[in-house]
C-alpha cells in the first residue's frame, strides 16, 4: 500500500512545495519536504454532547472521499429561535429550531424544511404537487378532468369529500 502523499501525488499535484539543499560530500542533493496542514476547530455548532479533552482529540484525514464520513461523525447542529411567520401565529411567536446535517445534500432548502415541524406537511405538499404537474405535463385528457374538476363547485365538494375519506385517519 502507497503512503497517502504517493496516493495524492496520483490524485492531484500538490500547490506547495518546500524544499532544501542537503550537502553530501562535494554533490549538493535537493530535498523536499511534504507540506501537511493541520486545522482545528469546532465545526459542529451546538453540540449535545460534550467534546472530548483538547489532547485526546486526534487529526483526521479530510478528502472529496471522506468527508461525508466525517461529516457524519461530527454531525454539525445549530439551535436558535426566530419569528413564527406560520398561518395563524400571533406577530410575537417564536419558533425554537434545532437543525442536523449528517451530509451535504441536508443543508439543502428542502431537507431543512423537512426538519421543521410546521412545514412539514406543506413539504409533502409541494413535492405532491410538483409530481401532479409533472404528471399534466403533455396528458391533456388529465388536463381537462382536472380543470373541469376545479371550475364546478359540485364537483369539487365531491372530490373533497372523497379526498377526506380515503385519508388515512390521524
Amino acid at each position: 500500500m502507497d503512503s497517502i502523499q504517493h496516493v495524492l501525488d496520483r490524485v492531484r499535484k500538490p500547490r506547495v512545495h518546500i524544499t532544501y539543499d542537503v550537502e553530501i560530500g562535494d554533490a549538493v542533493e535537493m530535498k523536499e519536504l511534504p507540506f501537511v496542514m493541520g486545522i482545528m476547530a469546532d465545526l459542529a455548532g451546538n453540540r449535545t454532547s460534550e467534546l472530548p479533552k483538547l489532547k485526546d482529540r486526534k487529526f483526521v484525514e479530510l478528502d472529496p472521499d471522506t468527508f461525508g464520513e466525517i461529516m457524519a461523525s461530527v454531525a454539525p447542529r445549530i439551535a436558535f429561535e426566530v419569528p413564527s411567520r406560520m398561518p395563524g401565529a400571533a406577530e410575537t411567536d417564536t419558533v425554537s429550531l434545532a437543525l442536523n446535517f449528517k451530509s451535504m445534500d441536508d443543508f439543502g432548502p428542502l431537507e431543512i424544511a423537512k426538519q421543521m415541524n410546521g412545514l412539514v406537511g406543506y413539504c409533502d405538499a409541494r413535492v405532491k404537487l410538483s409530481d401532479l404537474l409533472a404528471k399534466l405535463d403533455g396528458n391533456d385528457v388529465l388536463h381537462a378532468i382536472l380543470k373541469d374538476v376545479m371550475t364546478s363547485p359540485d364537483k369539487l365538494a365531491q372530490m373533497k369529500t372523497d379526498l377526506a375519506a380515503a385519508a388515512p385517519a390521524a
